[in-house]
């Protein structure tokens, strides 16, 4: 399918799933495309708070509000435009920023809010939670923090020290809403997968430091990370964490050819759209890069995808049995599946 937006004020599209629902995702400068995937396609356009370099968004699996995460606000918009919500919080940006901004306008020339770190939110699977990595105020004691919010209003239900300093986040919804991934991108260093829980009350994590999160299966039951260094596969459970098998890509993947030097190393993205199958990448930047099956029981690698089209870039997640790329010229997303075996 098309990407929606002009690529040149605009990011390439994505797909945001959640058991039984697939939207189409593109943010532009001033708008947002969401085009329904699994109904009649119907699209909707957001206006946009603020330029897309500023920040993320997240969209409501019904597909009727987005939620701006910007340098300086959290903002809830609907396809009106009507701003249902706004929550502020500290700056983003690497200078130190004192001053609680209440509109775009008043840093919008600034250089350091326009090369700001962000942060990112995610709503539950059902919809009716929202997961935001914020920082909690302005000035040189910022702290990092998780927050459960109320999506109807934005009311704060719980919040927690994330002890992180990021630079970005990503979030990966899980199929019980109780349940959220976050990986805090922060460098060799301090790139942790913080695994949350919510119990209605208290929000709680595990913290699995210079991992990188990839994918969670449809079950809910397993997720797949990586390492910063990206040498191996780690299989966990989701119910408690536990690590329970991995792979490494120097013992599994033969290298490009004989005379090729550098080492194989796993995507920092990939696609668990089977409980029993993921689908991972290696040399996404190259002109043909090479997707893998990778079977979770085992941990073990059943072999290279063929496509019947060239692909490029890596696997990403696109919901129960399906997983897309995006051309090299970002302006086509293709969604694929396993072909029936004979």
């Amino acid at each position: 399918m098309a990407a929606p937006l002009d690529l040149a004020s605009a990011d390439a599209p994505q797909v945001l799933h959640w058991p039984g629902r697939r939207l189409l995702v593109q943010r532009g400068d001033t708008e947002l495309a969401v085009r329904d995937l699994d109904g009649e396609g119907t699209e909707v356009r957001f206006p946009a708070p603020w330029p897309r370099r500023y920040g993320s968004v997240a969209v409501s699996p019904a597909g009727d509000l987005a939620v701006f995460a910007g340098v300086h606000a959290l903002r809830a918009v609907d396809s009106t435009g009507a701003v249902r919500w706004e929550v502020r919080h500290g700056c983003w940006s690497a200078a130190v920023c004192t001053e609680a901004h209440a509109s775009f306008s008043e840093y919008a020339d600034d250089y350091h809010h326009g090369h700001a770190d962000s942060g990112s939110v995610a709503f539950s699977s059902d919809g009716k939670l929202l997961w935001a990595h914020i920082r909690n105020r302005a000035g040189r004691d910022v702290e990092e923090e998780w927050l459960i919010l109320d999506p109807a209003d934005g009311t704060v239900l719980t919040r927690a020290e994330t002890m992180t300093v990021g630079s970005g986040s990503i979030h990966f919804p899980h199929p019980n809403p109780a349940y959220m991934g976050l990986t805090v991108l922060g460098g060799e260093e301090d790139s942790p997968v913080l695994w949350g829980h919510f119990d209605g009350a208290k929000l709680t994590f595990q913290r699995f430091d210079e991992e990188v999160l990839l994918a969670v299966n449809p079950s809910g039951e397993h997720f797949l990370t990586t390492d910063p260094g990206q040498w191996s596969l780690y299989l966990h459970r989701a119910e408690d964490g536990t690590e329970l098998r991995r792979l490494n890509a120097e013992e599994a993947v033969p290298p490009l050819s004989s005379e090729d030097s550098d080492r194989v190393c796993w995507d920092y993205e990939a696609a668990f759209p089977y409980d029993d199958n993921a689908v991972v990448g290696t040399e996404y930047h190259a002109q043909v890069p090479r997707h893998w099956l990778v079977d979770p029981r085992t941990m073990a690698l059943r072999g290279r995808i063929t496509y019947p089209i060239p692909v490029s870039g890596s696997p990403r997640s696109a919901g129960q049995g399906t997983w897309y790329t995006v051309s090299k010229d970002q302006t086509t997303l293709h969604l694929w599946q396993l072909a029936d075996e004979d």
